[in-house]
């Protein structure tokens, strides 16, 4: 297979989990907040990557606003107030969606060891502040070095938030991701395996996170040289798609191009 071809694929697949994250961000109900399946937020802000999607601001602007608030928090609360290491969070991932990885990855490192200082290892803001660091070092091009905070911050929720709760399972997916990133998709498979039957399970065959988990595991056997399988596993989205979000959904659209890609490699 060329290499055009899985440059499209891969992007198709990018687009298709955004578009699954509108969906599930659509479907939160009575204003309850909905984590991104791609990353996570501090429990009481609202940081750059839970802002609606359809019209961001732009990114440096974001990092501007943000840089105010912590400056806010920092006089009237303190550099150790949990407000204060949530409004840090949120610069680094304005930071990080700015383009500004080393700065994103300092912020984020920060964050992390005065959280496990004020909050202690197990907190669960300190669990998503692990988590948050393990993906600025994957944005920044290094995610065998996001690997290990990944796996940390997975049995730390495990532990505290318990085994369904929507962030262990989100955190999980990072870490299948960081995996393929890896070039081992291998690693990823059992991952988003037990991903998708927990969200089968607690969510139901057509949430749009169950058919991301199902996407991301076709998209996964396809990298790992499983054809027949990936394109089992994207028509069974497809088809589920076609049932639950309607057949002519933008991401019902990309799984049809992601199957007819798988297909024909």
């Amino acid at each position: 297979m060329s290499e055009v071809p899985r440059t499209e694929c891969a992007e198709t697949m990018n687009a298709l989990r955004e578009e699954l994250q509108r969906a599930a961000e659509d479907r939160s109900a009575e204003g309850l907040p909905t984590h991104r399946a791609d990353g996570d937020r501090p429990l009481d802000d609202r940081p750059v990557e839970n802002r609606p999607v359809e019209e961001p601001p732009p990114a440096d602007d974001l990092v501007s606003e943000f840089e105010r608030t912590l400056s806010d928090r920092e006089r009237t609360l303190g550099a150790g107030h949990p407000d204060t290491l949530r409004a840090r969070s949120n610069l680094g991932g304005a930071c990080q969606q700015a383009g500004h990885a080393d700065r994103a990855v300092r912020l984020f490192e920060q964050i992390l060891a005065d959280g496990e200082r004020v909050l202690g290892p197990d907190h669960p803001d300190t669990l998503t502040f692990r988590n948050n660091l393990a993906g600025g070092h994957e944005a920044a091009g290094d995610p065998a070095r996001a690997i290990p905070l990944y796996e940390d911050a997975l049995a730390g929720r495990e532990r505290v938030l318990g085994l369904d709760n929507p962030l262990t399972l989100q955190c999980r997916d990072n870490l299948a991701r960081a995996h393929e990133l890896t070039d081992a998709p291998d690693q990823a498979i059992p991952l988003h395996e037990r991903t998708l039957s927990d969200r089968e399970r607690t969510l139901g065959p057509g949430h749009p996170y169950t058919l991301l988990s199902r996407g991301n595991l076709a998209h996964t056997h396809h990298k790992a040289g499983n054809g027949e399988m990936g394109a089992q596993l994207f028509a069974h989205t497809l088809t589920d798609s076609e049932r639950h979000l309607g057949p002519d959904h933008p991401a019902t659209r990309h799984v049809r191009q992601l199957l007819a890609h798988v297909r024909s490699a």
